[in-house]
């Protein structure tokens, strides 16, 4: 039987993306490494494979690129260096411009959500997100003692912030900046369910010697639905919040959420790396980008600037007999040519923070396995299964904390676990909200707001009879 390859696929999908499909040879390292295989109906390899025959109809209709979450495992460890994660965005956006009917529909709904809400009024609104999608979704019955309790632990913001995403007019930056402070770009989280992570890292800074300095006018950085659907308004959306941060005088921004700060990196290996996609949004913009803000996370600007030596001088309460297991996530360090990491497999960097502190980080198995991203709303049967997973060899390998530098990673292992075995329950906290009850400021720390409250657990490692707020 003979098989007639078309190349029409893979030739459009390496104009649109740079990405060529027949540099896979079939070694399987993208399914054999990826955490969602077994809930796809077609493997990632299977996927390039696909695409190589020019077997159209049969990618278009699997569901794989619609559950895929974009954890860059697959990208990370090709070792023929092809972005499938970029070629399954470009599966989901050219299905939704060709008018293909979605094979995930609940997550199709998410995504214009998600991104309709961005582009009126230039940030996520969480609480009208999740009502919309659930409603939409007809799955408001099963979510709403979930959104009841985030509502009681002040995890919901209940009015939007409204901030038109447009290019600002160009100006002269402003004056130099004092030393000691540094541009902060919360997210749109950490105005809402991430608000403890937003209060203890500024406590955080603060104590470390920085101020910490919102830009005016951030507008959200499109998260996965940008690049899902919308490649241009994935890389504007982040160029919009640097060049405002450039305009304002800030020459770094910590950035607390992995997935905001790999969108940040990402648009700034784009703009190096594509000139004529540089030149558009510059005559977008109406004038040329300096490129001359370095874009940190704000656990490697902790760490790697402003130095653990800092961090120990300011301990007060060390956190002595803690074990607890650093959860990277994702985004934080993969894939390094976007990151920088070192370490894309292995990260040490918050086990570092954590022993500065005084903790005990164990060594574990799953600290960059993706704890299903966005999914959170959408195919909850995954996030529990991964998440049992995480939180089951957390324990299994002595850890009595989990602790966290991504909102996103923070409410999936948490909000899910009343769905979970009881002896899995663990609370998770980020790696600030610990940092601020060893510097003596317990009262920013926020762990009231945590889901599974880890103060009774602080208070027995911190000293007994002393407040943990």
């Amino acid at each position: 039987m003979s098989v007639k390859v078309n190349s029409e696929l893979a030739e459009r999908i390496r104009e649109k993306t740079g990405e060529n499909v027949y540099l896979c040879y079939q070694c399987a390292k993208c399914t054999s490494g990826c955490p969602l295989a077994e809930f796809f109906d077609m493997a990632p390899n299977q996927v390039l494979g696909a695409a190589q025959l020019g077997l159209e109809k049969e990618l278009f209709d699997a569901k794989t690129p619609w559950l895929c979450a974009s954890c860059q495992t697959c990208t990370t460890r090709c070792p023929q260096g092809v972005d499938l994660a970029r070629i399954m965005d470009f599966i989901v956006s050219d299905a939704v411009q060709r008018g293909i009917k979605p094979k995930v529909p609940e997550v199709a709904v998410f995504n214009k959500v998600f991104l309709r809400d961005v582009n009126l009024i230039g940030r996520s609104y969480e609480l009208g997100l999740i009502a919309e999608v659930d409603l939409r979704n007809l799955t408001l019955v099963r979510d709403m003692p979930l959104g009841v309790a985030m509502i009681r632990k002040g995890q919901v913001a209940m009015l939007p912030e409204v901030v038109r995403p447009r290019w600002r007019p160009a100006g002269s930056a402003h004056a130099e900046r004092p030393k000691n402070e540094v541009g902060y770009y919360p997210g749109c989280s950490l105005h809402g369910v991430g608000q403890s992570y937003d209060r203890s890292a500024q406590a955080c800074l603060k104590a470390l010697g920085m101020k910490p300095v919102e830009p005016e006018g951030w507008v959200c950085c499109g998260s996965t639905p940008a690049h899902r659907l919308d490649a241009n308004q994935a890389t504007r959306l982040p160029l919009m919040n640097l060049d405002l941060l450039d305009q304002q005088g800030f020459r770094d921004v910590a950035l607390p959420c992995a997935a905001c700060f790999n969108r940040f990196q990402v648009t700034l290996h784009e703009l190096r790396a594509e000139p004529d996609r540089r030149g558009q949004f510059e005559t977008e913009m109406g004038r040329v980008y300096p490129d001359r803000v370095v874009v940190h996370s704000l656990l490697g600007y902790v760490v790697e600037q402003l130095g653990l030596e800092k961090v120990r001088a300011r301990v007060k309460r060390p956190l002595a007999g803690l074990s607890v297991a650093c959860y990277y996530g994702c985004l934080l360090t993969r894939p390094p040519r976007i990151t920088g990491s070192g370490e894309a497999e292995y990260p040490r960097m918050m086990d570092q923070a954590m022993a500065a502190v005084g903790a005990q980080p164990v060594d574990w198995d799953l600290k960059t396995t993706c704890c299903g991203a966005s999914l959170a709303l959408t195919r909850t049967d995954i996030i529990v299964k991964l998440c049992e997973r995480i939180l089951a060899n957390a324990r299994a390998r002595g850890a009595e904390m989990i602790v966290v530098a991504c909102p996103l990673c923070s409410t999936n292992l948490e909000s899910r676990q009343d769905q979970m075995p009881r002896e899995l329950r663990t609370p998770i906290v980020y790696f600030t909200q610990l940092m601020a009850v060893a510097f003596g400021l317990e009262g920013e720390a926020g762990l009231q707001h945590n889901m599974v409250d880890a103060r009774p657990l602080l208070r027995e490692r911190v000293g007994r009879g002393e407040r943990t707020a």
